[in-house]
């Protein structure tokens, strides 16, 4: 007889709970930092919006210019301005300025000559002066001499003497010597240099350590080896912002060549530019080509040399 035995079944598993994973517990920004994450993306709203209207206050007469220069002289003169003119656009302004002769004997048109001319009487005295104004700022900030006290700051004085009051004595001067309806009183004076650009070029040298210039005395050089080979090449930054400075007041000085030059083949870019205005008084689309015309090269200048502009100020206005 067989005796039946039960099988034991196994006792279920407990069932295994499945644990959820933890939940990160999102923190809410406190309300102080969500306001002033509010004021400040305002805040350059508002700035931006105040630059770009200021941008858009000195761009707008520029359009008008660039518009009329390319009118008719009916349209350029017409009571109501018309951003597109009624009898189209047209380069009559400019054939009207690179045509025209102040004088039959001239070669060149009045422009085009005053242009030349004005490079011609600028360049040398920038070029000039900026080498003499690097020269006495490298004195001033690394030399040792007694006037040094009392030098500098009578230079730093004549800056504040306005240009007015010496029109008259220094034209007495260039009189009594022959320089009048010569280039040579806008040239001469300038290759001396400039108080403003020794008080850039001084600011800038005095960032320079010492200790370069002693290392550089040591290893043999003199005065002017580590003006040329240590200052110079340290400073080119500068020295091109301040030349370019000096190059715009140049190309833009209307007085003096008004006062000193007496002849249409003498004249500079904007006493041609004057004569071409009252000239062509009635046609404003000559004018307004003019205008433009000289003011094109000061443009692509800028455009070549805003990086070296911009960081030479920086530099020598942050520099003690």
């Amino acid at each position: 007889m067989t005796e039946n035995y039960e099988v034991p079944v196994a006792a279920p598993a407990p069932e295994v709970q499945e644990q959820a994973a933890p939940q990160k517990e999102v923190r809410s920004k406190p309300p102080k930092m969500r306001s002033g994450k509010k004021m400040n993306m305002i805040s350059k709203a508002v700035i931006y919006a105040v630059l770009a209207f200021y941008a858009l206050v000195i761009i707008f007469p520029f359009l008008i210019v660039i518009i009329t220069s390319f009118k008719t002289w009916q349209d350029a003169v017409a009571s109501e301005f018309s951003w597109i003119p009624p009898m189209g656009f047209t380069f009559e302004g400019y054939r009207e300025v690179f045509t025209y002769k102040a004088s039959s004997d001239s070669t060149l048109p009045s422009l085009v000559n005053g242009f030349f001319n004005t490079l011609l009487y600028v360049l040398p005295p920038t070029i000039l002066g900026l080498f003499t104004s690097s020269l006495s700022a490298y004195a001033f900030s690394k030399l040792r001499f007694r006037a040094k006290k009392w030098l500098y700051p009578l230079l730093l004085g004549t800056m504040m003497i306005p240009g007015t009051i010496m029109i008259v004595p220094q034209y007495v001067i260039y009189d009594s010597i022959g320089w009048i309806n010569t280039p040579l009183p806008l040239m001469i004076p300038g290759m001396f240099g400039a108080a403003a650009c020794v008080f850039f070029m001084r600011q800038f040298y005095a960032g320079i350590p010492d200790s370069l210039i002693e290392a550089s005395k040591l290893d043999g050089l003199g005065y002017f080896g580590i003006f040329f080979r240590i200052m110079v090449p340290l400073s080119v930054p500068a020295l091109l912002a301040q030349g370019l400075l000096g190059f715009i007041g140049g190309y833009n000085d209307y007085l003096g060549p008004l006062l000193y030059l007496h002849e249409d083949h003498l004249y500079t870019l904007q006493v041609a530019l004057n004569n071409i205005a009252d000239t062509f008084e009635r046609r404003s689309n000559v004018v307004m080509a003019a205008s433009l015309v000289a003011l094109v090269p000061m443009l692509i200048v800028y455009f070549f040399t805003q990086k070296f502009f911009i960081s030479g100020i920086v530099s020598s206005g942050l520099k003690e």
